[in-house]
């Protein structure tokens, strides 16, 4: 399946993650990718928030992950430094098929490590828009149709 969003602000971008966070379920895993820049911590606030978060919610690029609780608790994963044997060696997979809910940044750098994900490309579209285009194969995930903003 397939689903695009086209946001025109910050706010937009948050408010689009948090009515997704609000329907995630334990288990979900969302993989994010895009430029530097293209919104994916802003995005992964969003979730946060819709998820009942609130820690101040920041990307981890340099610890790898950080884990926040909410109605679920909430992985938070920035492997832009790691590849996907690293990943799978430190067991960072563990998390992923667990009790929370994944966030994972930069995760077209795993190589298809992660399996039954929602994948989200962010484009950005000018200064603060942007688009995001989901696609899934797991009807977990079928929500989407039914998300606005």
């Amino acid at each position: 399946m397939k689903k695009i969003f086209n946001t025109q602000s910050e706010k937009d971008t948050v408010r689009l993650g948090k009515a997704m966070g609000g329907k995630l379920k334990k288990g979900s895993i969302i993989c994010l990718q895009g430029e530097l820049g293209s919104g994916k911590t802003h995005f992964t606030k969003g979730i946060a928030s819709g998820l009942g978060v609130e820690d101040i919610v920041s990307s981890p690029t340099f610890t790898i992950m950080n884990e926040y609780s909410g109605r679920l608790p909430l992985y938070h994963f920035d492997v832009y430094r790691i590849d996907a044997d690293e990943f799978l060696d430190i067991g960072l997979d563990e998390y992923l098929y667990g009790d929370g809910v994944s966030v994972v940044e930069w995760a077209d750098r795993l190589d298809g490590a992660v399996k039954g994900a929602l994948w989200a490309d962010i484009t950005q579209t000018g200064e603060n828009s942007r688009k995001f285009a989901f696609k899934w194969d797991r009807s977990a995930y079928d929500f989407l149709n039914e998300v606005k903003i």
